[in-house]
């Protein structure tokens, strides 16, 4: 696990988005795995800058995203479908084809089912991009007393739901289930790139990477794979 500390969220999402690019560059059938939330806002809009500057070519790429909110259609304002339309996708030039999310609607483990069968197809994801919750969970495994390998179904935490309750106008729509990628189709990927800056996410930075390998801290399963970078500020390092 290879650790970069900068002095600022913008230095990150620099770097995070280079890293992405040159994937793109050095292979343009690239397989990327994407992530949602807070944490690859920034990643996404300088993607979109080098796309506009005529840096990147993304229409022969293929997306995976890392998760979905069960219940919410995809045009719900909350859904990762519409996170992904509106921060990424229709501001460059992927195909509709090419790009994969679960769906949320319909019966969550049959949907987890297919979608385990996509990637299967899809001949392995190269750069896997990750974000870091606050319980140490990436993609929405959470902790717990196992790991869990397959795509799958999971209860979200009351911290992961109450992260997620600004982006609910009403909290009668918050989910509290979701789909997603198991830290199995994770360790899959050629590469992981993961992203975690502010102080909130410090001790799990810490945990992460001093810690055991353990299910109650979702993360620490990185340290079984042979290509992990980590790009932090200051702030999220700030309890190592």
């Amino acid at each position: 696990m290879y650790t970069w500390v900068y002095d600022s969220v913008d230095q990150v999402n620099e770097v995070a988005s280079m890293l992405l690019l040159s994937q793109l560059v050095e292979r343009p059938k690239s397989v990327l795995g994407l992530a949602t939330g807070n944490s690859p806002l920034g990643v996404y809009q300088r993607l979109i800058e080098n796309y506009r500057k005529g840096l990147v070519d993304m229409s022969r790429a293929s997306s995976f995203n890392l998760d979905e909110y069960c219940g919410l259609a995809p045009e719900h304002p909350g859904s990762y479908h519409y996170y992904m339309e509106k921060h990424l996708f229709e501001q460059v030039n992927f195909r509709p084809e090419n790009i994969h999310i679960p769906s949320g609607v319909g019966e969550c483990e049959a949907n987890a089912r297919d979608y385990e069968l996509e990637l299967k197809k899809c001949g392995g994801i190269d750069l896997q991009l990750l974000g870091l919750g606050q319980n140490g969970h990436i993609g929405f495994n959470e902790p717990g007393s196992a790991f869990i390998f397959h795509t799958h179904k999971v209860a979200l935490t009351e911290s992961t739901i109450e992260a997620n309750r600004p982006l609910f106008e009403n909290p009668g729509d918050i989910p509290r289930h979701a789909i997603t990628m198991g830290v199995g189709n994770i360790l899959e990927a050629r590469k992981i790139l993961l992203i975690a800056t502010g102080e909130s996410k410090a001790q799990a930075v810490s945990a992460m990477i001093h810690g055991d390998i353990t299910p109650r801290l979702p993360a620490s399963i990185l340290h079984t794979h042979a290509n992990v970078t980590v790009l932090l500020d200051r702030a999220a390092a700030s309890a190592l």
